[in-house]
């Protein structure tokens, strides 16, 4: 990253989960470090954010809470249900999302330099913000960001996954595997499925 303006306090990394699948919520972390976090020793490597297991990605996720706990970063993870995304569509709930997130860890345009993974922006407001394709193999907190957000979204997804028992949410988080289209064609849509993202499997709604 090139060198942070004087009034740069806090680096704040953002990015979601749950963009694609049929069902449950997407969910956006935003993630705030001091911006000299580097001299702070935050002694945490990754190299790619998506190639973690899922016990490595929870490692990482207690370190985390852990810094979180002794005030040295803040995160805040916001998310937006199957319901509000048909209502409002995908790209509006990630709007949402991420302006509820910023919002919780009180980040202040003129104090923030916001990185976001991929297309995803945020608010105006925000004038030093950096959209960085592979953000989250390239800047650690973006990559901080996405393993929040992947543990908190799977969390949820096992929740549901025993009020929803015959879809197996567990096991493909939502996703549209072959095995969850085939339970879908078994069992029809519930709840948490996302009706505007099952066009192409209207024919089995009840």
């Amino acid at each position: 990253m090139n060198e942070l303006p004087k009034t740069i306090k806090y680096i704040v990394g953002i990015d979601e989960v749950g963009r694609g699948p049929l069902a449950g919520p997407i969910a956006f972390c935003a993630f705030k470090i001091p911006a000299d976090f580097k001299a702070k020793g935050f002694g945490i490597k990754i190299r790619d954010s998506k190639l973690l297991t899922p016990s490595k990605r929870l490692e990482i996720f207690c370190l985390l809470e852990d810094l979180k706990k002794k005030k040295l970063a803040d995160y805040a993870v916001c998310l937006e249900s199957a319901k509000r995304i048909d209502h409002i569509n995908i790209a509006e709930a990630g709007k949402s999302c991420i302006k509820r997130a910023l919002e919780k860890i009180k980040a202040k345009p003129s104090e923030c330099m916001i990185l976001l993974d991929g297309g995803i922006k945020a608010p105006k407001k925000f004038k030093n913000q950096k959209t960085i394709i592979g953000g989250d193999r390239k800047e650690r907190a973006i990559a901080f960001a996405s393993i929040i957000a992947k543990v908190k979204r799977d969390e949820l997804m096992c929740k549901l996954a025993k009020k929803y028992p015959e879809y197996g949410f567990e096991i493909h988080k939502g996703y549209g595997t072959k095995k969850h289209r085939e339970l879908i064609q078994k069992h029809g849509l519930c709840a948490e499925h996302r009706k505007s993202f099952c066009k192409n499997l209207i024919n089995l709604t009840k």
